[in-house]
């Protein structure tokens, strides 16, 4: 986790397959009613909200790393990917994100 301004940024694993590009963020905490994804060109930008834990009954803060607040990453991505078959999953902490690669097309040539 890095800060950045205001915002903190979760931590990202960026890897490609034969079909598509994968990332994976680290979001512990973060419920999806709180985060939102985008693309813009091939930049992938995720960003939301995490809220801080119970705190009723506090008497005293002892340690405090686990960052709070908004949060923004912004990762670009190599490998043209088809922006309308993006999908996203949350689950145990983790946000998937799976980029499918753009087809190649192949044009038949007729004989004339």
């Amino acid at each position: 986790m890095r800060l950045r301004g205001d915002r903190w940024q979760p931590d990202v694993d960026i890897v490609e397959t034969e079909d598509e590009v994968v990332v994976r963020v680290e979001l512990a905490g973060v419920h999806s009613r709180d985060l939102r994804v985008g693309v813009d060109g091939s930049e992938l930008c995720i960003s939301g909200q995490r809220t801080a834990g119970e705190s009723s009954g506090v008497r005293r803060l002892h340690q405090m790393e686990i960052a709070t607040g908004p949060f923004e990453r912004r990762v670009r991505i190599p490998v043209g990917f088809d922006r309308e078959r993006v999908s996203a999953h949350l689950a145990d902490g983790i946000l998937t994100i799976q980029l499918p690669k753009r087809g190649r097309r192949s044009v038949a040539v007729e004989r004339g």
